[in-house]
């Protein structure tokens, strides 16, 4: 008879494959066959794909559903046994895909019409907000189905597309429903950059200077010697950028202990408090990588007026966000609203994004600091007089900002 208190503790092991490449549906181009096959070499049936497309890429790609098409098409001729189950569907754009739980239930219906099985594959192509969506539909259909990701933006190659999370907007709050789904696998297709409006890919490269100051004193090296070189979107330097934020994105996923973050510290989470609410207080005007870079400005602020960071340090890194173009953002309507009135009311609405990242993260709040490009802390008490003197100095930038 078994002892009641007996344990058994396992490891699961997880693939995660991450390709980067540039034009990958031309014909000599094989990262996708690669990245849809993986390591399942089965013969027999044809491996089954559908396509989803970001209805937003279609005005720089009109051509893209077709290239998509083709592209299956001439893996199928070269011998391998696959099949474009539909023609490539279209998912809303940006943010309000994320806010429409309808779009969420006729992804269901499709993948359950085609039909598709967990051993089917679904190529997603597009922003970070449509891969959200089409990655949270395929984790939670026949409990998680095998998701092929095309992230076509600097913020998504670099930081969501590469990473294990999935999640919709409800009850007002950032990804309030989601899950934790490893992709099959990640192409980063660097042409699709170019197709970026300047400012969204621009806004993007905050989430390269995020985990820069977080885990990498090199990576901010290169990001200080090269801000000019980004904010004009030199593509040498952004692809780099992108790569590197992406590699460390990834490292920190499998090497840092909390790939599913069942504790309570989120240094990838840093400045997010902040940038999730001012999403939803300017009903999504300002960009999720335009709100990471105020976030960060203001954590970088309390940071500094709690003594974890010094005046040099701060400075230096001021200078590399203006130089990389990451201060525009301050000149938002919205953002001085909301700024303003969390500099002088405890009670304002942007002051409710603790409690909602609290309750999101779990446990007590618990806020990733930067003490020094590369190195942070986590703290869990707010001193609500050095956040409003935080909040003030932030706000004053936007003169500084003016200077870039």
């Amino acid at each position: 008879m078994p002892r009641s208190d007996l344990q058994f503790n396992v490891t699961p092991h997880f693939v995660h494959r991450i390709f980067h490449t540039e034009n990958a549906f031309l014909p000599k181009n094989h990262t996708l066959e690669r990245a849809l096959r993986g390591d399942d070499q089965t013969s027999g049936e044809p491996l089954r794909v559908c396509v989803y497309l970001d209805e937003g890429l279609l005005a720089a790609r009109p051509n893209l559903a077709l290239e998509v098409s083709r592209k299956i098409e001439l893996i199928q001729a070269a011998g391998d046994p696959i099949e474009l189950v539909a023609e490539p569907m279209l998912v809303p754009g940006g943010e309000q895909a994320k806010n429409d739980w309808s779009v969420v239930e006729t992804i269901w219906q499709q993948l359950a019409a085609l039909p598709l099985s967990r051993h089917s594959r679904v190529l997603v192509i597009g922003g970070g907000a449509v891969l959200d969506v089409v990655g949270f539909a395929v984790a939670t259909a026949h409990r998680g189905m095998r998701l092929v990701r095309m992230p076509t933006t600097t913020l998504s190659q670099g930081d969501s597309g590469v990473g294990v999370k999935c999640g919709v907007n409800r009850f007002g709050q950032k990804n309030w429903a989601g899950a934790f789904s490893v992709p099959w696998a990640v192409v980063n297709d660097f042409a699709f950059l170019a197709s970026q409006p300047e400012r969204e890919r621009r806004a993007g490269l905050a989430e390269a200077l995020k985990v820069a100051l977080v885990r990498d004193r090199q990576f901010y090296v290169y990001l200080r010697q090269n801000a000019g070189a980004l904010n004009a979107l030199e593509p040498e330097a952004v692809q780099h950028a992108v790569a590197e934020s992406a590699r460390i994105h990834a490292e920190h996923i499998a090497q840092g202990g909390d790939p599913f973050e069942q504790g309570e510290g989120r240094p990838l989470d840093f400045g997010h408090w902040a940038a999730h609410k001012l999403e939803q207080l300017s009903e999504f005007r300002l960009s999720h990588g335009e709100a990471v870079a105020i976030g960060m400005l203001i954590d970088l602020h309390y940071a500094h007026c709690v003594g974890l960071l010094s005046s040099e340090n701060l400075s230096g890194i001021l200078t590399v966000a203006r130089e990389m173009g990451l201060l525009g953002p301050l000149a938002s309507p919205d953002v001085q609203r909301e700024l303003n009135a969390a500099a002088t009311d405890d009670h304002a609405p942007l002051l409710e994004g603790f409690e909602e990242f609290r309750l999101h993260l779990g446990g007590q709040l618990c806020l990733c600091m930067v003490t020094e490009p590369g190195v942070n802390r986590d703290i869990n008490v707010v001193d609500h007089e050095a956040l409003q003197r935080a909040l003030q100095e932030t706000l004053a930038l936007a003169e500084y900002a003016a200077l870039a």
